[in-house]
């Protein structure tokens, strides 16, 4: 028995938004989207890497404000390339944490916080 991925659900309130913040600032892709009929709403797929990540604009689906962790090679290399976006809406920082490591915290569109953060070396047996 093992376990696999998880696979985070946030909420989005708003669609133009939400596409704007992952797919142009953050540099994720769109995978597929599904509306249950047209007027409905979206709950779609966005993925960079080995990220995947699920956006739903359904009620009851999640709740607003949650907050992810996101393991990355090299968060100041992936802050630089935000930086250089000059995204209107976030201009995020690196910090040193008291735990050890480097984090990188933002808030998509619809308060959800992602935190970006040095993935430890893997360790050789």
């Amino acid at each position: 028995m093992s376990l696999g991925t998880v696979t985070p659900i946030l909420r989005m309130f708003d669609e133009t938004l939400t596409r704007a913040f992952y797919v142009d600032f953050l540099g994720f892709k769109v995978d597929w989207e599904h509306r249950f009929e047209g007027n409905f709403p979206l709950y779609t797929q966005v993925s960079k890497d080995g990220c995947l990540l699920h956006l739903s604009g359904h009620f009851g689906d999640c709740a607003p404000g949650a907050a992810i962790r996101i393991a990355t090679s090299d968060v100041d290399a992936y802050q630089a390339e935000l930086i250089a976006k000059e995204y209107k809406h976030a201009r995020p920082g690196v910090a040193e944490v008291p735990w050890g490591g480097r984090e990188m915290t933002i808030i998509d569109p619809s308060g959800n916080r992602l935190t970006f953060f040095n993935r430890e070396p893997e360790i050789s047996a």
